[in-house]
This record gives structure tokens, sequence and C-alpha cells, in this order.
């Protein structure tokens, strides 16, 4: 069986593609480019980047600038300030920001999403959680800012490879969570053995879906029903 380890971020070997997809995505944490910048002093290429690239943060843009030694140079900006742009203007950028994200992930290769799994947002992980790489989710599975919610969609998937299924199904911290833990009971997908671990946990409510859906083994629709009986005395 496939064990997924924990993959080192390397930033002093980040990528172009990287840090652009990084920069498109709104909800990246200011402090990730300030450390970009620190690990990568003596790549020019990153630098000069960050420097020159319209949606980089002023404050990198800054820190890049006194890093190449250069004075900051006057970028056009891809959209009017927030406060004088309109609605409509706003939604424009925002569907090219994202439109323009996609087609850059899709080009990157497994290495740069591998690292882009481990430090994306939200936006980009929803993205790569749809990679057909069970790798590239198996690094998703080890972004520290994961959430219950993404894990559940994942639990629930009968396209989820069952190399993550297994991963999930591992971690007390997510199976603890009742959701996660009803989505990999009803999910065809399980092994049978991990699912007849969590099904004690559900509620009647739950067992009772369970015992009528013909999706799930016999073994589980039957283990469920006696569940039930038990219950009614």
């Amino acid at each position: 069986m496939e064990t997924f380890k924990q993959i080192p971020f390397d930033l002093a070997a980040i990528s172009e593609n990287v840090v652009e997809v990084l920069l498109l995505d709104s909800f990246t944490e200011a402090s990730l480019f300030k450390e970009i910048i620190e690990s990568n002093i003596h790549r020019t290429e990153i630098l000069t980047f960050l420097l020159n690239h319209p949606l980089t943060p002023e404050d990198t843009r800054q820190l890049a600038a006194e890093t190449l030694k250069l004075p900051v140079p006057v970028v056009k900006q891809e959209i009017a300030r927030e406060h004088t742009a309109s609605e409509q203007e706003r939604e424009s950028f925002s569907t090219r920001k994202t439109q323009r994200m996609l087609q850059t992930i899709q080009g990157m290769k497994v290495g740069e999403k591998l690292q882009l799994a481990l430090r994306g947002s939200h936006e980009i992980r929803s993205v790569l959680l749809r990679d057909t790489n069970p790798q590239i989710i198996g690094a998703v599975l080890n972004n520290p800012k994961i959430t219950d919610s993404e894990i559940e969609l994942l639990a629930k998937q009968k396209t989820t490879s069952l190399e993550i299924i297994r991963e999930i199904a591992k971690k007390k911290e997510w199976t603890k969570n009742y959701q996660i833990a009803y989505a990999l009971v009803s999910n065809s997908k399980t092994p049978i053995g991990i699912a007849l671990k969590h099904i004690n946990i559900l509620r009647t409510k739950e067992l009772a879906k369970l015992e009528k859906d013909k999706n799930v083994p016999d073994a589980i629709r039957g283990n469920a029903k006696k569940l039930i009986e038990a219950r009614k005395h």
C-alpha cells in the first residue's frame, strides 16, 4: 500500500509558475511572499518576477527592489483601485484571474503542483483536488490549512483513489468528525474493514439511509440493519 509522506516545501526551489499562481490567488498570505524573497536572495529571476508582476503586493515589491538594489518600478495595475473600480470591473478582473490561475496550474509539471499543494489556499486546493494524480491529492492532504469540509468532499467522492481514502481513515483528527466518518462509510469505494470500523458511531437516521442504499456493499447494509434493530431494544 502506498504511503503519502510529508513533502518539504522548498521555497529556494520555487518556480515562476508557482509564484504566479500564488499571486493570482487573493487568499495567499503576504507573509509567504516575504519568505519567498528571503529564500531566493541569489535567484535574480524570481526576485525580478516579483518586482515586475502587476499583482505583487506593494510591500513585497519594495522588499524585492531593496534586495535587488533597484528602484521600485511603476507597474501598470490590471484593475483600478478598489474604491474607484466598478462592481463590473471587479467581477471581470476576478474572472480573468481565476481563468489565468487555472491555465497556469494545468500547464504545471508534477513537481510544481506538489509544491503548490502544500501552501496553496482553499481556492488553489480546490483545483488541485480535482487532479487525476493521487500524489498531488496526497500532497494537498499534507497542507496544514486543509479543512474538514475538503476532507469530507474527498471521502464521499467515488472518484477518490483507494490510497487517499486509506490515508483519510488513518487520521483520527479527521475521522472523529461525524460527517467525514459518515462519508467514509457511505462511499462504496471505502474498503469494508474501514467502513465497519466507523459504522457504530453513526446515528440511526444515517444507518437507515445506508440500509436502503444499494450502492454500498451488502456487508454494510446488513450491519446497518443489525445496529438499527439492536437500538430498538
